[in-house]
């Protein structure tokens, strides 16, 4: 009996009810621990699909990092919840309108005349020895290496400006310039003055 379909319908039933709840959650705290249980499923669902550098990453960086921070961020704010609710029935049409769109996309390239299921080539089994993140790494330095860096150049540049721009100088608090810091002479900081001696009476 193969077990992959059952546990592979079980994780996609978990998931879709930790997205749902995610986006019907009064409390926001809640939305965020619903959505960190959406992103552990589709890890799982991955792993099933033999994709374990994709289920890994998304733990990791996704759980372990940006939910975690959205989760004390979200802890920390004092949030409205009557003034988030204000705008939910203005912004219902167009949140429906797109996800009515998205279904009719999934439908056509699913269930599609050329694009469905059964016209898809099922893909080999690559054998028991088989590693996602060993084929990923050595294609990834390899056949797509100028890419990745160029890749990396881009995400530098832009880590780069986005502190560039934050460096801002106000008025209203303190902070610190290096490069007057570096300029700074012995002089300007120390200066030594001459007293004469004082002699007490006996």
């Amino acid at each position: 009996m193969n077990i992959e379909p059952i546990v592979f319908y079980i994780l996609s039933t978990i998931l879709l009810l930790a997205a749902l709840r995610v986006i019907t959650a009064r409390n926001p705290v809640h939305a965020v621990l619903f959505l960190v249980l959406a992103f552990f499923t589709a890890s799982g669902i991955w792993m099933l699909l033999r994709a374990e550098f994709l289920a890994i990453v998304l733990v990791l960086v996704y759980v372990g990092a940006v939910m975690v921070l959205f989760l004390f961020v979200v802890m920390m704010l004092d949030i409205n919840l009557d003034r988030l609710r204000e705008g939910f029935w203005s912004y219902l049409p167009l949140g429906a309108a797109v996800g009515v769109l998205m279904v009719v996309e999934m439908i056509l390239v699913l269930g599609g005349k050329y694009f469905g299921l059964e016209h898809l080539p099922n893909p080999a089994d690559p054998g028991a020895g088989y590693s996602n993140t060993k084929e990923l790494g050595r294609i990834l330095y390899t056949d797509y290496v100028y890419p990745f860096e160029l890749a990396a150049v881009i995400l530098l540049v832009a880590i780069v400006a986005a502190v560039a721009l934050t460096l801002r100088g106000r008025k209203d608090r303190k902070h610190q310039d290096p490069s007057q810091q570096i300029a700074v002479k012995r002089a300007d900081r120390v200066r030594l003055v001459s007293m004469p001696s004082e002699k007490k009476d006996n």
